[in-house]
């Protein structure tokens, strides 16, 4: 009776993988019929998730060639009638996804030396085929509608990295597409928005790095915007996790160099930045000998004297961040920020020498009046006119004018 339960019980076992190798043959035989592929996904899911066949490569190739199918049947509607449901780009952009990462399990299984020790692949070469034949579908149909639908982020930047990496796959072997430099770029700076906008800063900015890297550019900055987004991940990162500080410290530092090497006053942005993190640093040194070398061949740019008196202003000197925030709102060219921050030394400056002399003093007071609190209030208005909504210059106004109501009534 134990005899006849133990075989009872191995001729079950053996059933039961055979009627799950039977599903995944049944599967593999509906796929390429794209009338047939819902029954083929029944077929295969329920393979995959049997121990039988669960670990075979066979199981995820039919599993990867029923998704692109899918897929494929997708883009042919798409030809013939947009409105088709099967034409759903949502669906579709998915569809890749999935047969991409059900052939990239299919691979590893697919190289398990046999009992022999042999390793005799039979469907890597199908599946590699596959996979280059769908390269540029990754970019256009895949990370570009994820993005658009603005609601699948991640999977967005899942497609756009899958197609710019797509070259250095080793498991593509000599079969791996050959992409040109900028196609590849504007992938990576496209991962990086994905990945940004998702809300996942530390991959936006490898992506960025990596677009960078490949020589991304556009019309509109020349390249520029590569940079300007990498620091703004890690600058996001320092906020998010302070732990991050000192590495996100370096890296906007090299790319601020590297911004600023390439684009120079074109992009002050870089300098801005470059400046920033040396002062951040307590670098006021290497602040200085920055901003003095761009003045000797710009001895007239406004933004250069702003950004010396915030140095100056961050390393405890007032006199000398007092004259060339001065120097700067002298000139035409000043900016918004640049006048803002002139208004607000002055005015700073001003108080404290208001606080240092004998209130009785008139012609003292008088003469404070007009050196600081005057000058200040007609700064704040120049920065007024450029910018009129912003309620940090308001409260400098707000400030300057209660010290003039306050501290100098109108006789």
């Amino acid at each position: 009776m134990k005899k006849m339960l133990t075989m009872a019980l191995c001729l079950a076992a053996v059933a039961s993988a055979g009627a799950q190798k039977a599903n995944v043959e049944g599967a593999k035989k509906l796929s390429g019929k794209f009338d047939k592929i819902e029954e083929a996904r029944n077929l295969i899911k329920q393979a995959m998730q049997n121990p039988e066949t669960q670990n075979d490569a066979n199981t995820y190739y039919v599993a990867g060639k029923i998704e692109f199918d899918a897929y494929d049947k997708g883009l042919q509607a798409a030809m013939i009638n947009p409105e088709d449901p099967s034409a759903n780009p949502e669906a579709m952009a998915q569809e890749l996804l999935n047969g991409y990462d059900y052939f990239l399990k299919a691979l590893p299984l697919d190289s398990v030396p046999n009992e022999k020790g042999e390793i005799k692949p039979k469907v890597s070469k199908d599946i590699v085929n596959k996979l280059v034949a769908h390269t540029n579908d990754f970019f256009a149909k895949g990370g570009a509608t994820m993005y658009d639908l603005k609601k699948y982020y991640p999977e967005a930047y899942r497609s756009f990295m899958i197609y710019a990496d797509m070259p250095d796959q080793a498991f593509l072997g000599n079969k791996a597409p050959k992409l040109d430099d900028q196609s590849r770029a504007l992938a990576y700076f496209n991962a990086g928005l994905s990945a940004y906008v998702g809300n996942e800063v530390l991959a936006a900015a490898d992506a960025f790095r990596a677009a960078r890297q490949y020589g991304y550019t556009d019309p509109e900055t020349n390249g520029a915007n590569a940079y300007i987004y990498e620091i703004a991940c890690w600058q996001n990162a320092m906020q998010r996790d302070t732990t991050l500080n000192e590495k996100a410290m370096q890296r906007i530092m090299e790319v601020a160099q590297a911004g600023n090497a390439k684009f120079g006053m074109q992009q002050t942005v870089f300098l801005n930045n470059l400046i920033n993190a040396y002062v951040m640093s307590e670098d006021f040194d290497q602040a200085l000998a920055t901003v003095d070398n761009l003045l000797e061949t710009n001895p007239d740019n406004s933004n250069l004297y702003g950004l010396r008196g915030f140095i100056y202003d961050r390393a405890g000197n007032d006199d000398a961040s007092l004259n060339d925030y001065r120097k700067a709102a002298s000139l035409s060219d000043c900016d918004y920020e640049t006048l803002k921050n002139a208004a607000k030394k002055i005015y700073r400056v001003g108080a404290v020498k208001f606080g240092e002399i004998d209130p009785a003093d008139q012609a003292a007071k008088n003469q404070i009046k007009a050196e600081y609190y005057d000058e200040a209030a007609a700064i704040c208005q120049r920065a007024k006119s450029i910018k009129s909504d912003d309620p940090d210059l308001d409260h400098v106004i707000d400030a300057i004018d209660y010290a003039l109501t306050t501290y100098f009534p109108a006789n």
